[in-house]
């Protein structure tokens, strides 16, 4: 059932009609046009189908999935044995020793009795015996030949047609400097050279490219690295001056120099070497040597400066006669040094090497003030001791032993090769090793009874007195046409090694076979006695 309200006009609420309303009947005159009284109406059941379910039921459809079945297994396992294990350390007890039967002990006695003789006896036999001389345990691998491990160069210096005058290796032994400069006739005065250094432990070595290049205005004819300053370089230069450098700072090297003042040598320097100063072990000072006689000593000091501490003058009148010598040219009274070795057992003692031919015996402790004109900030002294029987010509290189305080080598333009014992004039051995100059000799650091040789002819000349005393073990041939060798020296770090420099501009590092690096068990002995044999 439904009740709907028939339209009629709301208007009508004022008084009358709102007490109409109130009495529930009509009002009192009906107007025309207008509908009646609200009533109540009773209407049939309106239903209206609903056409959106019938058309979604027809587009409905239904659907069902079912996942595969799953296969499912059981399984079990069960461990049927078992192991248990521990570790423990227990303190080590010592062997014990079987106590000597008290039964035992006069049967072994007199078994001791009844051998010794025997045993002694033997003993001595082995003791005496030189069956295993020269035998020596060695678990390193064995070098057989000498060979070339590095050829180094800087073309620039080769270009100009330089000569290598000087090598050094350093206080480590890893790097090797070279000294460009000119050792033939001419005036090198103004020529532009170089010293050049090369790591020989660095990856990525080009033989080539030096690691530094110092550039000097006048030909370098000496170098000496600092004994504990891996870094620091002495060299002497053509115009007597004496430079240090420090290879590390390739901006500004230069660390201090002489100068060219009163005190500066006059000639070439020809050789420097670094010595510790007197009462200050750790601090060096440089001393070189030149043709002009003087050997001077110099001292670091502030503003870069070489300051000359001591100094030493030949001359002619004040050598010992121990021998006889050529009588000097009129006027000549200076004795030019040429080369200079230090005692390994007397840091006071050292040899020169002179133009004359003839080796000296110095010290530097000498008082005696040298007669000279010679002008110097510091008194000059006469340091020689004894002169020795001279070469036929000047000496270019001196080397003393560092295994027997006695013994020297020197090396000059006649090619032979000299051996002194300090105790005599006279050498002790006198060989010819070239028909040309030898310019240089050094003794092996690590072997006393074998040297080396620098040659004209071009070559390297190992030398082994315990094999010959004539002629050398080993000739190496440096250069291909001949051309001088001009320096040489052993490294004393890594004793396998030997570099020499020529007149083609070139560094060779040699390294030598085991015969040449390995002593002998009685070397040292064979030396003393090479020195007792002459001195008697």
């Amino acid at each position: 059932m439904a009740t709907r309200a028939l339209p009629g006009p709301l208007w009508r609420a004022g008084g009358e009609g709102v007490a109409a309303l109130a009495t529930g009947g009509a009002p009192s005159a009906e107007r025309p046009g207008r509908s009646g009284p609200l009533k109540d109406e009773t209407l049939g059941v309106a239903s209206v189908p609903s056409q959106w379910r019938g058309v979604q039921g027809i587009r409905g459809e239904t659907k069902s999935c079912q996942t595969a079945s799953i296969a499912t297994a059981e399984a079990s396992a069960q461990a049927r044995q078992h192991v248990d294990a521990q570790v423990q350390t227990e303190a080590p007890e010592p062997p014990s020793v079987q106590p000597l039967s008290s039964r035992d002990a006069p049967r072994l006695a007199a078994f001791l009795r009844r051998v010794e003789a025997t045993v002694i006896r033997e003993l001595n036999k082995n003791w005496q015996s030189h069956a295993f001389d020269g035998f020596e345990v060695n678990w390193t691998e064995q070098q057989q030949t000498v060979s070339c491990l590095h050829t180094l160069g800087y073309p620039p210096a080769q270009g100009q047609g330089l000569h290598v005058t000087s090598v050094s290796w350093n206080s480590t032994g890893s790097v090797l400097a070279c000294a460009y400069g000119r050792l033939d006739d001419g005036d090198w005065s103004t020529l532009r050279s170089y010293v050049c250094t090369w790591n020989l432990d660095r990856r990525g070595l080009h033989p080539q490219q030096p690691s530094a290049v110092v550039e000097v205005p006048s030909a370098v004819m000496c170098l000496a690295f600092h004994p504990t300053q891996p870094a620091h370089v002495a060299g002497g230069l053509y115009s007597g001056e004496v430079l240090v450098w420090d290879m590390s700072r390739p901006e500004d090297p230069l660390l201090c120099r002489t100068g060219l003042t009163d005190d500066t040598h006059t000639d070439p320097v020809y050789q420097v070497v670094w010595l510790p100063e007197p009462r200050h072990g750790h601090r060096f000072q440089v001393l070189s040597v030149a043709p002009d006689g003087k050997v001077l000593l110099w001292q670091a000091v502030g503003a870069g400066r070489l300051q000359l501490a001591e100094g030493f003058a030949l001359v002619t009148q004040q050598l010992p006669r121990s021998t006889k010598l050529k009588k000097p040219s009129r006027g000549e009274t200076e004795v030019g040094a040429t080369a200079v070795s230090f005692s390994s057992f007397d840091p006071s003692l050292f040899v020169l090497g002179t133009e004359g031919g003839f080796p000296l015996k110095c010290s530097r402790g000498a008082e005696e003030a040298a007669l000279t004109r010679m002008p110097s900030s510091v008194p000059l002294r006469a340091p020689a001791q004894f002169t020795f029987s001279p070469h036929g010509g000047p000496v270019y290189s001196v080397s003393c032993s560092p295994f027997h305080r006695n013994l020297f080598l020197s090396a000059g333009t006649d090619g032979h090769v000299h051996l002194y014992s300090m105790l005599q004039a006279q050498p002790l051995a006198s060989l010819q090793l070239s028909h040309k100059y030898l310019f240089a000799v050094r003794w092996s650091p690590v072997r006393p009874l074998v040297f080396a040789a620098a040659s004209g002819e071009g070559e390297v000349l190992l030398f082994d007195l315990h094999r010959s005393s004539q002629k050398p073990t080993v000739s190496i041939k440096q250069t291909q046409d001949g051309s001088p060798v001009y320096c040489l020296e052993f490294n004393h770090q890594q004793t396998q090694l030997l570099a020499a420099g020529d007149a083609k501009g070139t560094v060779k590092v040699w390294q030598l076979s085991t015969e040449f690096t390995v002593q002998g068990p009685r070397e040292t002995e064979d030396l003393d006695q090479l020195a007792a044999e002459v001195a008697t």
